[in-house]
């Protein structure tokens, strides 16, 4: 539960990133570490604490958004800790406490796919060393060395007498214990919990409605606010008439600031219709007649450039390509897309002269806490935040929340909390997109089919940008290459390179982020390459694997699946992603009427990700980034026109509906030695392996998406440009 909240929504319901961890045992004893107050459990170090009843509370730094980080995480401590998981709960850690306590939990960025690879060691540590304490209570009430005692499931043993004691009847005295310097992790063989499938710790309070959002938050004399921000990309508040909205019923006051204007009434409906009423004049910058045309023609010319910065070059391409026997041309596009989170964004605010509180759904705490504190101009130590659960992040709530500074801003000219919350209009059209991006791609095949060359230009533009100008040392954002630089395929000649063109449309972090767009020219370029050369598709990616037995390993794993080269009435397309070690997989089923009408019968999606937490987490989270990506891939396109969005809302910017979900099967393949994500992984692959599938149905090479624009009849007496993408039912 939120401090001072009081929760009034969804009662219905039941009755119908990335940084490290800093170690949180190392942190020397104080008054709020020792924890030992007969109000409060005992903190046994920061990431633990044990209550009299056994009750485990483990604290978790990362946010939860649906991905799961709540039950996984406390899945790596509860594994060393030897406690009783079903005594287990878990609790996020406020950027504030964390600000308190000399971040003493690390960074508190959520995204990347990140959380458990970057802290799944200090975490089993925190653990581990919990556990040692605990014996080392017992140890010394039972006057008996440590080592002849043992914890299991939220016992301490002494086998030698036969004596045994709870967690809880030793939490006060471990809390005390001086933490071991150095702990010894389990041997994954011995793994208990990790590697077991284990149901969502925060399932029971999102079906019951219990789970806090940001937008649920209800506060004593309350206010809220609805915003209106210059149609154009980077324009300014000119000036604003609010004179006769000022009367309207219920507001209490119109608040502006350099690129906004908010109303703030009694309730979001009379803010927002009020804020419509407005008369407001932008200056749009000089951006105003942009378009996407313009900004298509700008990428183009990024891809005809004479100069590019090189960022992977093998061999000598332009040779190879000369002596090639066959020579593969293709230009590849993808538009930009918004997060369309569930959940818009939001932020409660109250400013008083003793300090700021904001109650925010944010990928990042930290940010969020610098945010507040910078727009009301004080001390990060007096701002509070409450970060809660998030209804979607997919990288829109990291780097950029603009949405915490326009609150704060607003609640500083208010004597209330006020609630500000973007309609679905502001939020479609006011996002950090991602980016638009070009790629030309050439290849060249010997007489026998093989590729003997591969040459990549890339144009588009820069995250890294917007985000950290001062690292892009040699003038190229090389994010851009990901994907192409890290390529899993042996070619003996090679060559990646690319142009930044930034424009004034405002890009961000988006779920796969610049794989994305990568692997989805990649491995369509790879069943052109195929397709030339006469090959089955999968077995072509089989001989340019040979020397990757790893990603051989996962790519045979999701063929034998799908029963590839079986005969069967659908199509199949494949495709391959790798990612900081992590590989996947997928194949794609899917069928094409006489008229045109697609319809997606089935992913097939086999991942490696090293150690595995929480199988069902895995399955989940694929199954996200496959309805995701599926969704970008049919429908998502946010077209420019007048200098800003021109979608505004699900009836423009659609998204899949649940009868045209396909049937989805993960094929978990885990493997020891590292750690990787889940996240994103399994988003890139699936945007390929369809249009590998509408090729292999109709003949039609897909190079630039969404699919609803093209179109995909295969009868030659079918007109041309029909309605594009439709579903069938089976």
């Amino acid at each position: 539960m939120i401090p001072g909240a009081q929760i009034d929504r969804r009662s219905f319901v039941a009755g119908s990133l990335a940084g490290g961890f800093a170690l949180g045992f190392h942190v020397p004893f104080d008054a709020v570490a020792v924890a030992v107050a007969a109000a409060g459990a005992p903190e046994i170090n920061a990431w633990i604490t044990i209550a009299s009843d056994d009750t485990v509370t483990i604290r978790v730094a990362r946010s939860e958004m649906g991905q799961g980080v709540l039950t996984a995480l406390p899945m790596l401590v509860a594994e060393e800790l030897e406690c009783d998981w079903a005594k287990v709960r878990a609790e996020c850690v406020s950027p504030t406490q964390n600000l308190q306590r000399n971040h003493v939990w690390g960074s508190m960025s959520t995204g990347n796919s990140t959380s458990i690879k970057v802290s799944q060691e200090s975490l089993r540590r925190a653990g581990a060393a919990a556990r040692e304490m605990l014996i080392g209570a017992a140890a010394t009430q039972w006057n008996c060395p440590a080592s002849e005692c043992r914890a299991a499931n939220g016992v301490i043993i002494h086998p030698a007498s036969g004596r045994s004691a709870r967690f809880g009847a030793l939490a006060r005295d471990a809390a005390l214990m001086p933490p071991p310097g150095e702990v010894a992790l389990k041997d994954p063989k011995n793994w208990k919990i990790i590697g077991t499938p284990r149901r969502r710790l925060d399932a029971r309070e999102k079906i019951t409605g219990e789970a806090v959002y940001a937008i649920d938050v209800r506060l004593a004399g309350m206010l809220y606010a609805a915003i209106v921000q210059c149609p154009v990309f980077k324009g300014k508040l000119q000036s604003c008439d609010g004179g006769r909205v000022a009367k309207s019923k219920g507001v209490r006051r119109i608040v502006t600031g350099p690129d906004f204007v908010a109303v703030v009434a009694e309730s979001w409906w009379q803010a927002e219709r009020a804020s419509e009423a407005l008369a407001i004049t932008w200056n749009d910058g000089g951006n105003g007649d942009v378009s996407g045309g313009m900004i298509s023609a700008l990428l183009r010319q990024g891809l005809d450039a004479a100069g590019a910065s090189p960022v992977c070059s093998l061999g000598d391409v332009d040779a190879s390509l000369q002596r090639a026997a066959r020579r593969l041309d293709a230009d590849y596009a993808v538009p930009f897309l918004a997060h369309a989170t569930m959940e818009p964004q939001n932020c409660t605010a109250h400013v008083t002269p003793e300090r700021v509180e904001i109650w925010v759904p944010t990928q990042d705490g930290d940010t969020a806490l610098s945010i507040a504190a910078a727009a009301a101009r004080v001390n990060p130590s007096k701002v509070v935040v409450h970060k809660t659960t998030l209804g979607g992040g997919f990288g829109r709530r990291g780097s950029f929340q603009d949405f915490v500074r326009q609150a704060v801003l607003i609640a500083k000219e208010v004597d209330a909390p006020v609630q500000l919350v973007w309609s679905r209009e502001e939020d479609m059209r006011h996002d950090f997109y991602r980016p638009a991006v070009m790629a030309r791609l050439t290849a060249g095949l010997d007489g026998a089919g093989r590729p003997i060359a591969w040459k990549t230009r890339i144009a588009g533009q820069s995250i890294l940008a917007s985000v950290a100008p001062e690292m892009l040392s040699i003038g190229f954002d090389t994010n851009l290459a990901l994907g192409f630089a890290d390529t899993p395929y042996a070619i003996p000649n090679y060559l990646v390179d690319g142009t930044v063109r930034n424009s004034h449309v405002p890009v961000g972090a988006w779920r796969g982020a610049d794989y994305s767009q990568n692997v989805f020219f990649r491995e369509s370029f790879v069943d052109e390459m195929a397709h030339a050369a006469g090959h089955d598709s999968y077995l072509f990616r089989r001989k340019l694997l040979a020397g990757n037995p790893k990603a051989l390993r996962v790519l045979d794993a999701a063929a034998t699946r799908a029963n590839w080269g079986a005969t069967a009435r659908v199509s199949r397309g494949i495709a391959l992603h790798d990612n900081a070690g992590s590989i996947c997989a997928q194949v794609v089923e899917a069928s094409v009427s006489r008229e045109g009408a697609l319809r997606v019968h089935r992913v097939v999606s086999a991942l490696d990700i090293g150690h595995v937490v929480n199988p069902l987490t895995v399955e989940l989270q694929t199954q996200g980034a496959i309805a995701y990506g599926l969704t970008a891939a049919l429908f998502g396109e946010i077209n420019i026109k007048k200098g800003g969005a021109e979608q505004s809302n699900f009836h423009d910017y659609e998204m899949l509906r649940v009868p045209d979900m396909p049937r989805i099967e993960t094929v978990i393949l885990p493997s020891e030695g590292f750690w990787g994500g889940v996240g994103e992984l399994a988003l890139p692959p699936l945007a390929p392996a369809l249009c590998n599938a509408i090729f292999a149905a109709t003949g039609t090479r897909i190079r630039s998406l969404p699919l609803k624009n093209q179109s995909l009849n295969k009868s030659p007496s079918a007109p041309a440009g029909a309605d594009g993408i439709r579903f069938t039912k089976d």
